[in-house]
């Protein structure tokens, strides 16, 4: 299980590469950087997914990911017993017991097992508030799409080990991009 805590320190400490996008009170742009850098960032998570589909959803290595999204989000089915327990947020575990990875341009769908109950999660990419390879540390941190503020929530327990606790004084570089907005 991984809990909200471990997932803030391997978003905000521990990785050596974690991006963020903020927004800061500057002039308005007449480009939405902030967008397009967000839309570039989840290119990224499903071009790893495809990657994996691509393999045959065997994950190389060590590399496993938390994927944390919005339940809520336009797009997003999951099961009533999980919308129920996570009607915010949840987070998932793609590692050892997952199956039927499909991924198009938009997201992907996946089954993983809650509590021993299979469940198949259709997952938007614009959903997706982070997403966390501890394996390398890795991660991506960013707002679902119309989203202002973060929440905490509980994480979603499914079918597999802990993640590895992650240490704050190991050199780490956190990148964060901010884009100028006036309120």
């Amino acid at each position: 299980m991984f809990r909200q805590g471990n997932l803030n320190r391997c978003l905000t400490g521990a990785p050596r590469d974690v991006i963020s996008v903020t927004m800061t009170d500057a002039p308005d742009s007449l480009i939405p950087y902030d967008e397009i850098v967000q839309e570039a960032l989840r290119a990224v998570v499903g071009r790893v997914l495809g990657q994996v589909e691509s393999a045959g959803g065997v994950l190389p290595g060590s590399h496993h990911f938390y994927i944390t999204f919005k339940t809520g989000a336009p797009g997003v089915n999951i099961p009533t017993r999980l919308k129920e327990r996570f009607p915010d947020e949840m987070t998932v575990v793609l590692q050892n017991k997952f199956w039927d990875l499909k991924v198009s341009e938009t997201g992907f769908t996946v089954g993983l097992s809650f509590s021993q109950v299979p469940a198949t999660l259709v997952i938007p990419f614009s959903a997706i508030t982070a997403f966390v390879d501890p394996a390398v540390d890795f991660g991506l941190q960013f707002q679902a799409a119309g989203d202002l503020e973060e929440e905490l929530h509980e994480d979603a327990e499914n079918d597999s080990p802990d993640a590895p606790e992650a240490s704050a004084d190991d050199g780490s570089n956190v990148v964060t991009v901010d884009f100028g907005r006036k309120k």
